[in-house]
């Protein structure tokens, strides 16, 4: 219940988001219109993006919100990555517009009008931009939502375009150097253009299950503060990301003359803490395995009744030790 909860909030406030963007545009637009600002135009065509972007981002959180079901055993959220990587590709295409806009205007010269209206009202939507990419982010980073993080940080990179379209506008309406307008937007094409990329490659490490070291990085430190004897060795930990939840596997290695019961409480103990200290919803699955004589010299079970080799070193667990294949041994 709280997940959909937080589910129709997010949705809730992506709309918003989308309502404000088109906002944002017609007011790009007609400021466009009434100056002909290459630089102007760099930001309205950013703000399509946002539009669109904002949208399948409605999308992809309705869908994700979706529980998992026969046909999506792992549930839905994969969908933003996917969503994150087409607003990616979409970001470049823009960039790609301005740029043959800007040159364009630049070999025509063109000449501005009316910059005192046009660098009033593209202030005006700098400030609800960062305002709506400020909140979206933070939102985002708590609720461990991919679309409402790349939503945030691509309508923050907008407000940073928009800052330097009312700077160059400043500088023409004053020293009517018009060359100065086409040179910016172009500027401003090859930034976004970059930042379209940067969406694209966090999609495409979701997609493609790149490892996330933070994670396992904080889980193997937890895991070290918290370890018991019983649990001789923990390796082949691999953690994959569906929107906001966590699957993890990991092989955990327990006594041989452990009866069934007592290593599956173990096991349970392990997991129970792990997910009590994290923020995410975590789907776990993990296989027990039995030790062998060659675990004695790193099992720190000192009256183990069956040791058969003396304990000789301890195994810390690190991203490095926890994501081994094999078992841990000397």
């Amino acid at each position: 219940m709280k997940e959909q909860a937080i589910n129709k909030k997010n949705f809730s406030f992506q709309r918003s988001v989308a309502i404000i963007g088109v906002l944002l545009f017609i007011g790009k637009l007609i400021t466009w219109q009434i100056t002909a600002s290459d630089a102007v135009f760099s930001d309205a065509m950013e703000s399509i993006v946002n539009i669109v972007a904002a949208f399948m981002g409605l999308y992809s959180l309705y869908v994700a919100s979706k529980p998992m079901d026969k046909d999506h055993p792992y549930g839905h959220g994969k969908i933003e990555f996917i969503t994150s990587g087409i607003e990616g590709a979409l970001i470049i295409f823009a960039g790609v517009v301005i740029i043959i806009q800007a040159v364009s205007s630049f070999i025509a010269k063109n000449t501005l009008h009316q910059l005192d209206w046009g660098i009033l009202i593209i202030a005006l939507t700098a400030v609800i931009n960062y305002l709506m990419g400020y909140i979206s982010y933070q939102k985002g980073v708590r609720e461990n939502s991919l679309v409402l993080q790349s939503s945030g940080k691509h309508l923050q990179s907008d407000t940073l375009t928009t800052i330097g379209v009312v700077l160059s506008l400043v500088v023409v309406h004053f020293t009517h150097f018009y060359w100065i307008d086409a040179l910016v937007a172009g500027i401003f094409g090859g930034y976004i253009i970059i930042t379209g990329y940067k969406i694209i490659r966090e999609s495409m490490k979701g997609i493609m299950d790149e490892a996330d070291t933070k994670i396992i990085t904080d889980i193997a430190e937890f895991l070290n503060e918290h370890r018991k004897p019983e649990w001789i060795d923990v390796h082949n930990m691999k953690i994959q990301q569906f929107g906001s939840h966590l699957h993890i596997d990991a092989h955990l290695t327990l006594p041989w003359y452990f009866e069934l019961r007592q290593a599956h409480n173990e096991m349970e103990e392990l997991i129970i803490s792990i997910a009590e200290n994290t923020d995410r919803e975590i789907e776990f699955n993990f296989h027990m395995d039995d030790c062998k004589p060659s675990s004695c010299e790193v099992c720190q079970i000192m009256d183990c009744p069956v040791r058969k080799l003396p304990f000789v070193k301890k195994i810390d667990w690190t991203v490095e030790t926890i994501t081994q294949t094999g078992k841990h041994k000397l």
